[in-house]
């Protein structure tokens, strides 16, 4: 589909090569283009999701590992917005985020701070959306972890325990290499969900247009509304090619290093 000028509502699809290819390589070649923004976005909620994520989830899986009393309830209510509607969870940060009487700045109100944009912003409003898709996936990464965790024997920690070894030496030498396997994991599941990212910009920005001015908007939000609003199916077919091979790459760039880590 993506070597030809294809649209539903045309009686032809015409064959023109990598047209459409060579249109993404010009709009990612411009200064300021959405195809850009929406790969720069990308890349950015990325960087900077991947290891706040993982850093957050590690941290409360390891205090969560040393509660004994009602662990299960804390584990449900860590793992609960992870299989809730993402689409729901959207509308109710999207509300927390207004500009007047969202529940955030009323209480930046009440301590004598400004009040915030937030999604208004171009500069605010990726890590508003941010916030959201950290704060919904790190359940799932704080059960994974915490099922890592489990398979760590005890020996271990008492043999550390016995030779004098600090809490922070217990971490580095024993339960961070074990939780190797575990990490590499995670990685992976999480670089492809953030490269995936839509439904959250779609519920949260205005009109579902990953603004303001192409803020927050990404690859596969601008893949829908290149097929679905402009019927540019063609268009969109190249830049979903061009995503997976990007996520495969960084895929396999990840297994080989961290392989390589653990080995």
């Amino acid at each position: 589909m993506s070597l030809h000028d294809y649209n539903p509502l045309a009686a032809e699809q015409p064959y023109v090569g990598l047209e459409n290819y060579e249109k993404l390589v010009d709009e990612l070649n411009k200064r300021k283009s959405p195809t850009k923004a929406a790969f720069q976005n990308t890349v950015n909620y990325l960087l900077l999701g991947v290891p706040i994520q993982l850093c957050l989830a590690l941290m409360i899986s390891l205090m969560l590992n040393e509660i004994r009393f009602m662990s299960t309830i804390y584990r449900i209510m860590f793992f609960l917005p992870f299989v809730t509607s993402t689409i729901a969870i959207a509308w109710v940060f999207r509300m927390l985020y207004q500009p007047r009487f969202g529940l955030v700045n009323v209480m930046l109100q009440l301590v004598s701070l400004p009040q915030q944009p937030f999604l208004k912003s171009p500069a605010q409003a990726l890590p508003s959306v941010l916030s959201l898709v950290v704060w919904q996936g790190m359940g799932f990464a704080v059960i994974i972890f915490l099922a890592g965790l489990k398979q760590i024997p005890r020996t271990y920690y008492e043999a550390a325990e016995v030779d004098g070894a600090s809490r922070w030496h217990t971490f580095r030498f024993i339960t961070l290499p074990l939780l190797n396997p575990t990490i590499v994991f995670l990685l992976v599941l999480q670089t492809i969900s953030f490269l995936r990212m839509f439904a959250p910009v779609l519920a949260m920005t205005e009109q579902g247009r990953g603004g303001p001015l192409d803020s927050t908007t990404t690859v596969v939000l601008r893949v829908y509304r290149e097929a679905f609003t402009s019927f540019n199916m063609g268009y969109a077919s190249s830049l979903t090619v061009v995503l997976f091979a990007f996520i495969l790459i960084i895929t396999i760039i990840q297994l080989r290093v961290t392989a390589r880590r653990i080995n």
